[in-house]
């Protein structure tokens, strides 16, 4: 489940490709990159693909671009990108470092089980508790949202100026080898008619 067929070489080249042959303005597809580099960086978990479109169509970016974007959020920088995240989202809270990574970790899947909990109270004698929840707002959530929406958007900002002048580079050479190539073709055609026309 966390290894590519193939290996992460192979799927990032892939999704490299994708992205240089998308039909759009290379303009579109760097804004869907960049709102899919920006969503990586948040704690949406299970909604990053839904996110990362909703952001792509307000700036009005590539939606396939964007749920190509959010693969910068992998297992090789998911470490980088939730201690970025947490440190800055702490720091601006006032609340020095962040919790343990552990902690954070944990506190997903504890927070989803409280909730199904709590979900499950409701139709059975059981007590609701949502204390669980409350912390995990507190103390990993909201430092982790805050902290990923600031360094999410200067990296976002970053693969926006990085991809735009890579794609139209890469665009521009693919017309040109096109356009040499219809020009071959001409010529050979042409060619073809002249021996044709002399053969008669």
């Amino acid at each position: 489940m966390a290894y590519p067929d193939g290996g992460w070489q192979r799927a990032g080249s892939y999704v490299w490709h994708r992205l240089r042959r998308l039909p759009d303005t290379p303009e579109r597809v760097a804004k869907g990159i960049a709102a899919g580099v920006l969503v990586s960086f948040l704690p949406l978990f299970g909604f990053h693909f839904l996110s990362a479109a909703a952001l792509a169509w307000v700036l009005r970016g590539n939606i396939l671009a964007s749920l190509l974007g959010t693969f910068f959020g992998n297992p090789f920088t998911f470490p980088l990108i939730v201690v970025s995240a947490m440190e800055t989202g702490s720091l601006i809270l006032g609340r020095g470092h962040m919790v343990n990574p552990r902690r954070v970790m944990d506190g997903f899947g504890d927070v989803w089980h409280e909730i199904w909990a709590n979900l499950h109270a409701i139709v059975t004698p059981a007590r609701a508790d949502w204390d669980g929840t409350r912390a995990f707002f507190a103390d990993v959530f909201l430092p982790y949202m805050l902290g990923g929406i600031i360094v999410g958007s200067v990296v976002a900002v970053a693969a926006y100026f990085v991809s735009l002048p890579v794609i139209r580079a890469y665009r521009a050479r693919r017309q040109r080898k096109l356009q040499q190539r219809f020009e071959r073709a001409r010529r050979a055609a042409g060619q073809a008619k002249a021996e044709t026309g002399r053969g008669k």
